[in-house]
């Protein structure tokens, strides 16, 4: 009799995880993952300069004000460097140079 009542049991409570588990792997599906700092810098960055008011917006609110601006801050270090290289000039020329400042 035992034996009956956990079979009905197993069978009960193994429907129940199945549809749980398709349950879950639906939401999965449906469910973004959340953006990191150095996604919500590069959106944030390349809307600025293609003056998207409504994608500056978007990226703004993926992180807090602070790891955007930690990620943007290491986007420009980045693209600083990859210049420097790519013009064989040194970081502190090409960042000048960007931003419109007079030679050192």
């Amino acid at each position: 009799m035992w034996g009956r009542v956990r079979g009905i049991g197993s069978r009960v409570t193994g429907r129940w995880r199945t549809e749980e588990r398709a349950g879950r792997e639906e939401r999965a599906g449906r469910e973004e993952r959340p953006h990191n700092l150095f996604e919500a810098a590069a959106a944030y960055v390349s809307a600025c300069a293609e003056d998207d008011q409504d994608r500056i917006d978007e990226a703004a609110g993926w992180v807090s004000p602070e790891a955007l601006s930690f990620g943007v801050n290491e986007l420009a270090c980045r693209a600083v460097i990859a210049l420097a290289r790519e013009r064989d000039e040194s970081p502190g020329t090409v960042a000048r140079a960007l931003l419109g400042l007079p030679a050192a």
